[in-house]
């Protein structure tokens, strides 16, 4: 399991435009067979900060990701919406095993 946290910083009046474009894609990208989950979390302490959780199946499934009609949409509506290019980071999973994830996608 391939897990990735997308750190995101938004301008101030493009919060909920980019917190509904996100849940639209996340929506979308959790019904991706190389995806087990697909979160978006929003900072408490300061909203304009978003943090994507990916977690894919393979180490080849975030390119097929980014192959898709709705990351292709996602990417090019939020483009303007950022302070900064978005970072990330990309973890490998002690907990769950990769079957352990099958019981978050009920």
């Amino acid at each position: 399991m391939l897990i990735v946290h997308v750190f995101v910083h938004v301008k101030p009046d493009q919060v909920e435009a980019f917190r509904a474009a996100s849940v639209e894609n996340a929506k979308e990208s959790a019904r991706e067979l190389g995806i087990a989950r697909f979160d978006v979390i929003q900072q408490q302490e300061d909203p304009t900060r978003f943090v994507l959780v990916e977690v894919y199946r393979t180490a080849s499934d975030p390119a097929r990701h980014k192959e898709t009609a709705h990351y292709q949409k996602w990417k090019d509506v939020v483009e303007g919406m950022m302070t900064e290019p978005r970072t990330s980071v990309k973890y490998n999973s002690v907990f769950p095993d990769q079957d352990g994830w099958d019981y978050l996608s009920v």
